[in-house]
């Protein structure tokens, strides 16, 4: 009997032509794995691609809610941005799809699993680290980096597939190159490729629009959280993948969550990319929100610095380790008593605060409204500022003392 090769499938033209190239160079049986994380339509047609291209099974897994009950989930109670400005929506869908990878390379006992990703991005990182954690004994072709890999363009590899009397709905036109699942969809290459373009967004969105083509007027939304979960959209209850899909839909139209970045590759390259993430962005949002009234000031402190540094991890690829594991579980212990009720209003790009409640809220209108009340005494504060401040004014007068000048 062949060897199996387990292969990551999307259904574009990079993974079908991988089909025939794994059977010519590698005589392998190939199984494809498509992992559905809320692609919508991109998922039409795919067996039917995948067994014509000589595949002899394709599994279609939905792990839309394992996405988002423990990938997004932890990514948003941390506020996970990676520099300042990517919510990681590629990043975060890597892991679960590389742990089913693994799930059915072991039911089908291949020995091996192969992907797609290119030599110079970070998908690479991302799905090998998954399975070499899960799986160290499996082996792992990466197609582009592999010596037998000779094909360098689009029209290259549609080509190759007429040669293996493949028919297939790709044409050698050039487009953008994106990723999309349930969180977001990014967007590279084109005018992109050169960071002193304007990006076309009357030919680039696809989840919403821009905010000058947003309505003129604005619209409120409400949220409620359970201990830092999200359960609630104006006043519907819903498990989290439908909030995601609810929040999608308001923040395309009122043309929330656009970014374009240039950012640091895990690799070592800068590149440029438009990202479009409406509902996340108005979920990392509301539960900030939520979150400054309830965390101390320490707590507060501390769990930004750690949110970072849980993007950088999850950005390279390491969420099968235990680093985030242990950052994991200091985020969760913040959660504890992150519920309530936010409310904010859409509007041409912008989420604006409209009111936040929780039972748990630190804030205290007797302590901190002007008018003096019975928890707070005015004079207090001048012993505090003279501890507070002591070594400052302990340095200031031996540089007195010694002639130096302070202003």
């Amino acid at each position: 009997m062949k060897e199996k090769v387990v292969l990551a499938y999307s259904g574009g033209l990079d993974t079908t032509v991988i089909i025939p190239w794994l059977k010519e160079n590698f005589d392998y049986e190939v199984i494809c794995v498509c992992g559905n994380c809320g692609q919508a339509e991109e998922l039409d047609g795919l067996e039917e691609r995948a067994l014509s291209s000589g595949a002899s099974k394709l599994y279609i897994e939905d792990l839309t809610d394992e996405f988002c009950d423990d990938f997004i989930v932890p990514c948003v109670q941390a506020h996970a941005v990676y520099e300042n400005k990517y919510l990681l929506g590629t990043s975060m869908a890597r892991p679960v799809i590389a742990k089913k990878l693994v799930e059915i390379a072991r039911k089908e006992g291949a020995t091996a699993i192969c992907h797609g990703a290119t030599g110079k991005g970070n998908d690479q990182i991302r799905f090998e680290l998954g399975i070499k954690a899960l799986a160290p004994d499996l082996k792992i072709i990466a197609a582009w980096r592999n010596e037998k890999w000779n094909l360098n363009s689009r029209e290259e590899e549609i080509e190759y597939c007429k040669q293996h009397g493949i028919n297939l709905p790709f044409s050698a036109d050039s487009s953008y190159s994106r990723d999309r699942n349930l969180w977001h969809i990014s967007h590279e290459g084109l005018e992109l490729e050169d960071p002193a373009n304007e990006p076309d967004y009357g030919h680039l969105l696809v989840l919403g629009t821009t905010p000058e083509k947003a309505p003129e007027e604005g619209e409120y939304v409400t949220m409620t959280f359970e201990k830092g979960i999200p359960t609630s959209v104006n006043g519907k209850k819903m498990k989290v993948a439908d909030i995601i899909a609810t929040l999608n839909e308001l923040g395309g139209r009122h043309g929330i969550g656009i970014v374009d970045i240039v950012e640091n590759r895990v690799v070592g390259m800068k590149s440029r990319g438009v990202y479009e993430t409406p509902g996340g962005t108005i979920l990392y949002e509301a539960h900030q929100q939520l979150e400054e009234l309830i965390l101390d000031r320490d707590t507060y402190a501390l769990k930004a610095d750690l949110g970072n540094k849980f993007a950088q991890v999850v950005y390279e690829g390491k969420w099968f380790t235990p680093l985030r594991e242990a950052l994991q579980a200091f985020i969760e212990s913040t959660q504890r008593y992150v519920t309530g009720e936010v409310k904010f209003k859409l509007y041409k790009g912008n989420i604006i605060k409209a009111g936040t409640t929780s039972p748990y809220t630190l804030y205290n209108e007797s302590i901190a409204s002007f008018t003096t009340g019975d928890l707070y005494d005015h004079h207090d504060a001048e012993g505090f500022i003279n501890l507070f401040g002591l070594s400052c004014k302990v340095r200031a007068m031996k540089m007195q003392e010694q002639g130096e000048k302070l202003l």
